[in-house]
């Protein structure tokens, strides 16, 4: 697992810019994407992927300690539906059936 400190001194490299800038920019991103999502708004990057607002509709569920029946409240989270281009770079090329 890539360290937020590891992933700043990566992009500042690649993009041949010092870590700060590379820091705030990547918090910029990271705040907008967040607040659009929050604000019911998709964030696509082309070739990556969309980030998008999960809602899970509350359950019962099991405490595995005891087996009681307990009652989770509905949540929501982020999340990411990889491009497909992003899906054959990391699984690679799937053989048809």
């Amino acid at each position: 697992m890539a360290t937020k400190a590891e992933l700043i001194r990566s992009v500042a490299d690649r993009a041949g810019t010092d870590k700060s800038t590379a820091e705030a920019v990547l918090a910029e991103f990271f705040d907008h994407a967040a607040e659009q999502v929050k604000s019911g708004e998709k964030v696509a990057w082309p070739g990556f992927g969309t980030l998008s607002m999960s809602e899970r509709a509350p359950r019962k569920g099991r405490n595995p300690q005891t087996g009681e029946t307990i009652k989770i409240k509905k949540s929501r989270s982020i999340k990411l539906s990889t491009s497909a281009p992003m899906k054959v770079w990391l699984l690679g090329a799937r053989k048809k059936r």
